[in-house]
């Protein structure tokens, strides 16, 4: 392998640097004042102080598991494990009681499934290269 190649490959590398920006877009929650894009935790839009609370603790766990990935370290992948566990909780938890979706017909349902096949797929696409290279982790 050429020097400065990674040995992560390009899936691990892209899922890495995507998490890293969604730490980024979490840490930065808070600073959107009077917005309606709060941080959703199990549901729940939060606002105020649990905003500011909760959406950098949870930037903080995706900036340690997207460093995780990057350096191929065993732990992120219980890491991705619990993350794609909590993202199928709050898909659905937010449908039971979060607000209504606005718009109706086709392209609100094809939003939908494209927003939840992203949502469950990079995590699960990364949970599983992790798994198929676990001898290579460290």
């Amino acid at each position: 392998m050429p020097a400065g190649e990674s040995a992560r490959g390009p899936a691990l590398t892209a899922f890495a640097v995507l998490f890293g920006i969604l730490a980024l877009s979490n840490f930065s929650k808070p600073l959107e004042i009077g917005s309606t894009t709060g941080f959703v935790f199990f549901g729940y839009r939060l606002q105020g102080f649990w905003n500011t609370v909760v959406a950098p603790l949870f930037g903080a766990y995706l900036a340690v598991m997207a460093i995780g990935i990057w350096r191929l370290r065993r732990w992120a992948l219980p890491m991705v494990w619990a993350y794609l566990a909590y993202v199928a909780a709050n898909l659905v938890l937010f449908r039971l009681v979060g607000p209504p979706m606005p718009g109706e017909g086709a392209g609100r349902v094809i939003f939908s499934l494209v927003y939840m096949s992203v949502a469950l797929g990079i995590p699960l696409a990364t949970a599983l290269l992790l798994r198929r290279r676990s001898a290579e982790l460290s």
